[in-house]
């Protein structure tokens, strides 16, 4: 986030879709997770989220070094490990929702689909904001629009069989 609204666009393709993954992941995680409070639901997310960040650092690290046939200098493995954040960050907005939804005094269930439905919503304006500019007509963006939120409702259809 910064100032008074969420950025769903950052300054690389690499760094949206990292978000675009960390809403995903977060989302499905709130979905398997069998928590019994709400804390212990952003813990499991943050914790996921953290670890995947993490993962794949590390294969890029790796990767390169593969690549490039030598050990990739500290500069490099610094800027590494500054990179990503938005996988993790991105699914802040929807665990505020669990929690404050949580502490209005609805159910651990309810709470859990309010920021799975928070999470849709984030995945429909990317998928509504992939067509800006012009690049994409007004019916070839609602495609992608319901095509983004489908993963979302998806993962809440599974949260209701689940629970």
């Amino acid at each position: 986030m910064t100032g008074s609204h969420v950025r769903l666009t950052h300054e690389s393709a690499e760094a949206t879709a990292s978000a675009i993954y960390g809403i995903i992941v977060g989302a499905a995680v709130l979905v398997a997770g069998h928590a019994l409070t709400a804390f212990r639901d952003v813990m499991a997310v943050l914790t996921t989220l953290v670890v995947y960040w993490a993962a794949e650092r590390y294969a890029r690290i790796v990767a390169e070094r593969i690549h490039e046939g030598h050990r990739p200098a500290w500069h490099v493995v610094r800027d590494h490990l500054t990179r990503g954040w938005e996988l993790v960050s991105a699914s802040l907005l929807p665990l505020l929702v669990l929690m404050a939804v949580r502490w209005a005094g609805a159910s651990l269930v309810n709470a859990e689909i309010a920021s799975l439905s928070c999470s849709t919503l984030l995945l429909c304006v990317a998928g509504w904001k992939i067509g800006s500019g012009g690049r994409l007509s007004t019916r070839e963006r609602l495609v992608s629009t319901l095509t983004a939120g489908a993963f979302g409702a998806a993962l809440i259809v599974l949260k209701t069989l689940l629970h």
